[in-house]
């Protein structure tokens, strides 16, 4: 399936027995009510006895009354706007993500409701349901559990992961190659000379963290190296000690280069980095994975595994549209190549 497509515009409303398009009028007609009686039932907005609700579903769907939706979605009741649902909503990845999300979204008429969990499985499916008492056509997620992603399935919500893959029932899901990104960005060092590589990864069973760290390990091995597992720390998610861990890392395990397989742990990295007066690259050799607006700004750049975060916005908004086009069609993974662009932060370790 062309992923990239835009989505099959949905059929046209049938015409009245005038031969016009349908009014509020004719389905009150239609189902013996008032003009105002069929106003409240397609909008949603107050009160209508469910017989005469009942009625006017039917009038509409019989003469077409569906403006830009299907008549099944009219008969659910949903609404137009779609759950986007992110691990932190003061991580650029995601403000990225969501802007690629609304771009299509806004283009096909619907709207976009933002929430947050903080890597919380609670708080996720407190807000999956949240978007299920509002009626939400369909939710994008970045998963931090699979249970969120069946809650939503089993109520008939279409759902899109993206960024990782951690449901355990048939969804769409949009990532990129982290295990190709993680054997990229530790084989560019490995080139330079490097033999000792810090990796720091998050410490989560997400497919991203581990594709990382596989890809991590792969290029080691196809370099003829050994892994020193003291190189290898995971940290938990926003955790407190982050930059204690690090210290620790270059007090004890002596890296000549550092690969952060995300963002955020790449700017705690250059933060104690900064703090301890290292000198990038003389001293030390420092790999990000996810390239984010400060990579560029500082002195030297930032080497970094860069992901097409708006297109992976872009592309799980559209696999949403098709899956409402098309319900029962097989799942779709959309798997997106990443790019290593390289910076000043790295270099051959310094002799001796």
């Amino acid at each position: 399936m062309d992923v990239g497509a835009p989505p099959v515009p949905l059929p046209e409303p049938r015409a009245s027995p005038a031969g016009r398009p349908a009014t509020l009028a004719d389905i009150a007609r239609e189902a013996g009510t008032s003009a105002s009686t069929a106003s409240r039932a397609m909008s949603g907005r107050g009160y209508v006895s469910p017989p005469a609700r009942g009625r006017l579903l039917a009038a509409a769907e019989r003469l077409g009354y569906v403006p830009n939706a299907s008549a099944r979605t009219l008969k659910q009741r949903t609404s137009r706007v779609v759950g986007v649902l992110v691990s932190d909503l003061g991580n650029q990845f995601y403000a990225k993500l969501a802007s690629g999300i609304e771009q299509v979204l806004r283009g096909a008429g619907y709207q976009m409701m933002l929430l947050g969990d903080n890597s919380e499985g609670a708080e996720e499916l407190a807000a999956a349901r949240t978007l299920l008492a509002m009626r939400a056509p369909g939710v994008i997620l970045t998963p931090v559990g699979p249970e969120a992603t069946a809650l939503l399935c089993r109520q008939g919500v279409a759902v899109v992961e993206v960024d990782r893959r951690l449901a355990e029932v048939p969804c769409d899901a949009v990532v990129t190659d982290n295990e190709r990104g993680g054997r990229e960005a530790t084989a560019h060092l490995l080139e330079a000379g490097h033999r000792r590589i810090g990796l720091l990864v998050v410490d989560t069973d997400w497919t991203s963290d581990l594709g990382r760290l596989e890809g991590y390990r792969a290029a080691h091995a196809a370099a003829g190296v050994a892994v020193d597992e003291r190189l290898v720390v995971r940290i938990g998610f926003h955790a407190p000690d982050a930059e204690q861990r690090i210290d620790a890392l270059l007090d004890d395990g002596a890296p000549t280069a550092i690969f952060a397989a995300n963002n955020l742990l790449a700017e705690q990295a250059w933060n104690v980095l900064r703090r301890r007066g290292v000198d990038l690259p003389g001293e030390l050799s420092l790999v990000a994975f996810d390239d984010v607006p400060w990579m560029a700004m500082v002195e030297p750049g930032i080497t970094v595994v860069a992901q097409p975060t708006v297109e992976i916005g872009r592309r799980a908004a559209r696999l949403l549209l098709r899956r409402a086009d098309d319900p029962d069609s097989a799942p779709v993974v959309d798997c997106l190549p990443t790019t290593l662009l390289v910076r000043g932060s790295t270099a051959p370790p310094r002799a001796g």
